[in-house]
């Protein structure tokens, strides 16, 4: 694919941590043109690398770019067609609908449009349906599309190709989550150190209304959420990447324990589609009883392009009507600027980003 053939693309945020992770997955993507780095008034004028700190080294494709404050209106002269927002919540929302009424595509780690009824909160493998089904009703309208919540992402898709087999009747979880879920500068080192801190704001409330949306049905060209109670427990710990969730699932159904550990395996929805950013397998099964492990596993996925973008599943145990296992994700990668990415990939093989 030539240069003219990418799609002009900007990120909105770009200094901040899911921002960072935006550049170097979109510096030398096959689709999207090396992106237009918009920031605040604090980093406007900076270089990329002089505010990167990733422990990985800044792209160098943009690591001299310059940040620049870039309005909505100038995004739109400049030809962006698509942006990736890492505005913190609070703050995206009002930007985001702007872009979307100038004509510009937006795929959004914010929460602020997560629940709005007209907007897909998304995870490709999981309910690709939701998002053919809202941009239909979109009539040709630029989408904006959500991805959600870091410690739902990895929970729906483990969930997910089981969650036919079992029918479940409750979910209950407990989540182990990296420091760097809270973004930059994070957890104040006084605060964390030799300790665990019970409470992250709205993450419980989050895990349970976003993962039973994401997995609703469509109906009518709306979306369905499901009604089944998610139990959380979210608690912040001292791993700089990587949340970790204990999940304790109460089926109605008794499948076998190999059927079960078959459908993980075999769970690939998007193996069909040329998309860069996707795993294949989108989870994977650990056999070890002391796995997954962030320091370990949150890098899984393969093609190189896909690394960090699968959930990694393990000490499986299945008692019924209790299925019990713990579920790894990287919060950064495929919880928020991978899985936003690979949205847009999706959209783009749908023919729906015009």
């Amino acid at each position: 694919m030539s240069d003219s053939d990418q799609i002009p693309s900007a990120i909105l945020g770009a200094s901040g941590y899911i921002g960072q992770h935006f550049a170097r997955l979109l510096a030398r993507h096959p689709r999207f043109a090396p992106p237009r780095l918009a920031g605040g008034e604090r980093s406007e004028g900076q270089r990329l690398e002089e505010v990167w700190q990733l422990t990985e080294e800044p792209p160098s494709e943009l690591a001299r770019e310059r940040l620049r404050r870039l309005s909505p209106a100038q995004l739109q002269r400049e030809g962006v067609r698509i942006v990736f927002g890492a505005i913190p919540s609070g703050l995206a929302g009002p930007v985001e609908t702007e872009c979307r009424r100038r004509g510009i595509h937006v795929f959004s780690n914010a929460a602020d449009h997560r629940l709005d009824p007209d907007v897909p909160l998304l995870v490709p493998e999981v309910n690709a349906a939701h998002l053919r089904a809202l941009a239909r009703r979109a009539r040709g309208r630029p989408l904006l599309v959500t991805n959600p919540n870091c410690t739902a992402t990895g929970l729906v898709l483990a969930l997910a190709p089981v969650w036919a087999l079992l029918s479940p009747r409750a979910v209950h979880v407990s989540t182990y989550q990296a420091l760097s879920g809270a973004g930059f500068p994070g957890v104040a080192s006084l605060s964390i150190a030799d300790n665990v801190v019970p409470y992250i704001p709205q993450e419980e409330e989050k895990v349970a209304a976003e993962s039973n949306r994401i997995l609703g049905v469509v109906r009518g060209g709306q979306v369905i959420s499901r009604r089944v109670p998610f139990v959380a427990n979210c608690v912040r710990v001292a791993v700089r990447e990587g949340h970790l969730e204990a999940v304790t699932l109460e089926a109605q159904r008794r499948p076998t324990l190999t059927a079960l550990t078959q459908a993980w395996r075999q769970f690939d929805p998007l193996r069909l589609l040329s998309l860069p950013t996707a795993p294949h397998p989108p989870v994977e099964l650990r056999p070890q009883a002391d796995r997954p492990q962030p320091n370990r596993d949150r890098w899984a996925g393969e093609p190189e392009p896909a690394r960090g973008m699968a959930a990694v599943v393990g000490r499986v145990r299945w008692d019924p009507p209790f299925l019990r296992f713990f579920v790894l994700s990287h919060n950064a990668v495929r919880g928020g600027a991978g899985g936003s990415v690979l949205n847009a990939e999706l959209a783009d093989a749908l023919g729906l980003i015009i």
